[in-house]
């Protein structure tokens, strides 16, 4: 599994809104042109790429992936109630 920051600058709201949603689609917004995501396979890899392609203006927006290796992940912390980077939100099964 491979953990990426990613931040965007987009300044059409349309194509922004497209943009987030297929982010969240993947992972979790921490702020609000950052996310956190976590891809398994090359596939997801290229298919959030596909995605996101189809949706950005190269010319205008800016798109970045950080990838984050499991031993910086361990040395990462938040302040504030947000949980740790890359902490899953609770899931509850019933």
């Amino acid at each position: 599994m491979a953990n990426y920051i990613v931040t965007y600058d987009i300044s059409d709201n349309k194509r922004r809104k497209k943009v987030s949603d297929i982010l969240e689609g993947y992972g979790k917004r921490v702020n609000y042109s950052v996310f956190e995501i976590q891809l398994s396979t090359k596939a997801q890899k290229k298919s959030i790429e596909r995605e996101l392609l189809k949706e950005l203006n190269p010319k205008k927006d800016s798109l970045r992936f950080y990838h984050i290796c499991k031993n910086c992940i361990d040395k990462s912390w938040s302040l504030g109630e947000e949980n740790a980077p890359f902490e899953r939100d609770a899931i509850y099964y019933f």
